[in-house]
């Protein structure tokens, strides 16, 4: 089943890892396979990251569009496991996340 791609003037995408930035005009294209995308609206820029919770969706960024996900998934852990011990009250957030990413359900764990 084809997925179909709205994006506004100037909006970028990440698909399987390459950037793709829009023209100047609305476009919209099918996906008809499998394949790793973010648009704009759902990435936080590194540069951005200014807290430890958006830190760790970076990370989450990272894991979902990485071919060999291991090492930052470590990193998460670590992640995480920092925000838990400052922020007690997260911990259910932060379980449905691991929950998700140990079922390598990364797109949802974002």
């Amino acid at each position: 089943m084809a997925l179909r791609i709205e994006l506004k003037p100037s909006e970028r995408l990440i698909i399987n890892g390459a950037l793709i930035r829009n023209l100047d005009r609305r476009s919209a294209f099918l996906v008809e396979t499998q394949c790793k995308f973010l648009r704009e609206s759902e990435i936080i820029r590194e540069c951005d990251a200014d807290t430890p919770c958006k830190q760790l969706c970076v990370t989450l960024q990272v894991i979902y569009l990485a071919d060999d996900p291991a090492e930052a998934e470590n990193l998460f852990v670590l992640q995480s496991t920092a925000i838990l011990k400052d922020l007690p009250g997260a911990a259910p957030y932060l379980l449905e996340i691991h929950d998700e990413v140990a079922a390598k359900n990364y797109h949802r764990a974002i």
